[in-house]
């Protein structure tokens, strides 16, 4: 097939090249040069998508923007990677022309492993907001699909709309009022409970012995009263009974209300079994459980949910500053034990030296454990700057990770808002689908490339079997 000239013309997606036949022999391994071996269009047609039989051109349907690095490769011997390209579009492309990843030169070869072989180990803020725009649009689709399941239920419409009002505050004017009263109701019922614990305020019966303020009881049964109707409401409007506990807000307004409830109960098994009276106790630490009430406004607050994700996926940044605490606090304290124990009393044991290196690295200060000698406030000293600067360290990947998840929490809470499932959307989301099917592809190429270098054994065999 072979030409006299001793050349072949080669069209990639729009790309011609005239290619010696010579020079593609060199690689007979290649698919070009397995071209000059073929003696019938239908094994042409097993190596090229279409052969042209009067101008003797084979065409390729693969990216032309790629095609110059192979030309490279046949005229040098050697491949080149830029660090613009796409890793794996360039692993695939080199695979398709049958060139090994050994004929990388060595100036690109320790690099393109690297990029290759650890795609996950990409640290975090050095991403783009591809990734934030990807993780919105997931959240997007799970909440159009959330929605949709309305359709195929009994009085779905309405369910629909009473479920958007109640989980989305800023829906429309009525969630916006319900969300503005359920704020109200969690504020007084922190409020009284701060106030019942003070001294102005607390009753005492015929005994002398403190009871509860009437006006306080009653505020606090409203608020549980309220806290409860919200609950139940959410419960029966759910799109997906089976996993509405698996969201963190729903387990949240469970965990407002439980402790009410258990005290009750208690309290009905304390009074009917004096021999139980020391359940007093259980539910006197249940009523300080009420506190985690205040969780509650994470519903009606974009900075509080971006900083519960935050913590979420922040465990590595937060495991990172506690071993830095633990190894600095571990040093100091035998430091300045060693130096303060015959004259400090409140240095006189290692475990008391962990307090207050604890203290001195957090740059807190109580000063209720002051060294006293020369030697002792260089340690100090050493103690306090070697704080600061473990605590900012990690601090900083951390408010790079707020910064991303409060902006995708309003990108959801935009489309959430613009959202009219009877009259189609008022807006469309704006996200860049090329963007998130690039990033879905490359998450796919990733897990790819780890399952097939997790067995190498495996694949030691099957090459010794071939």
């Amino acid at each position: 097939m072979t030409p006299e000239d001793g050349a072949i013309r080669i069209n990639v997606g729009g790309f011609r090249r005239r290619l010696l036949s010579k020079r593609l022999s060199r690689f007979p391994e290649t698919r070009l040069a397995r071209l000059l071996r073929c003696r019938s269009k239908e094994s042409i047609l097993e190596l090229c998508d279409d052969y042209d039989d009067s101008e003797n051109e084979f065409y390729f349907d693969r990216n032309p923007a790629l095609f110059p690095y192979v030309l490279h490769f046949y005229n040098t011997g050697r491949l080149h990677v830029m660090d613009e390209l796409c890793i794996f579009s360039f692993s695939q492309e080199i695979e398709y022309w049958g060139i090994d990843e050994l004929f990388i030169d060595s100036c690109c070869s320790a690099t393109y492993h690297c990029r290759k072989m650890e795609p996950e180990d990409t640290d975090w803020d050095d991403q783009s907001e591809e990734g934030s725009t990807t993780s919105s649009f997931d959240e997007i689709l799970e909440f159009y699909d959330d929605a949709g399941k309305f359709d195929k239920q009994p009085l779905g419409s309405v369910r629909r709309r009473i479920w958007l009002m109640l989980d989305n505050p800023g829906y429309s004017v009525p969630s916006r009022l319900v969300g503005i009263f359920s704020i109200l109701v969690v504020l007084g019922s922190i409020a009284t409970m701060c106030m019942n614990s003070m001294s102005e305020f607390t009753l005492l019966d015929a005994d002398g012995r403190p009871r509860e303020d009437p006006r306080f009881e009653a505020v606090e049964r409203f608020g549980i009263g309220w806290f409860t109707f919200e609950l139940l409401a959410r419960f029966a409007v759910a799109p997906d009974l089976l996993r509405f506990f698996e969201r963190p807000l729903n387990l949240i307004d469970l965990v407002s209300v439980l402790p009410f409830y258990l005290t009750l109960v208690v309290g009905l098994v304390a009074e009917s079994s004096p021999a139980l009276a020391n359940l007093g106790r259980v539910a006197q630490v249940l009523r300080l459980m009420r506190i985690f009430r205040i969780l509650k406004l994470a519903r009606h607050s974009t900075g509080l949910r971006s900083l519960g994700a935050t913590l979420k996926n922040s465990y590595k940044e937060i495991g990172l500053l506690l071993l830095y605490l633990a190894v600095g606090v571990s040093f100091f304290s035998v430091v300045a034990y060693t130096v303060e124990k015959e004259d400090n009393e409140g240095l006189n044991t290692i475990p008391a030296g962990w307090w207050w290196a604890t203290v001195s690295m957090t740059t807190v200060g109580y000063g209720d454990v002051v060294p006293g000698s020369v030697a002792g406030r260089l340690t100090a000293s050493a103690c306090i700057l070697a704080g600061i600067l473990v605590v900012v360290l990690p601090i900083t990947l951390i408010f790079n990770k707020f910064s991303q998840f409060y902006k995708r929490q309003k990108q959801l809470e935009v489309v959430m808002r613009s959202c009219d499932f009877d009259g189609g959307m008022k807006e469309a989301p704006s996200v860049n689908l090329r963007n998130y099917y690039a990033h879905k592809v490359k998450t796919l190429m990733a897990s790819l490339s780890n399952m097939s270098r997790s067995s190498p054994s495996d694949h030691s065999l099957n090459m010794s079997l071939r």
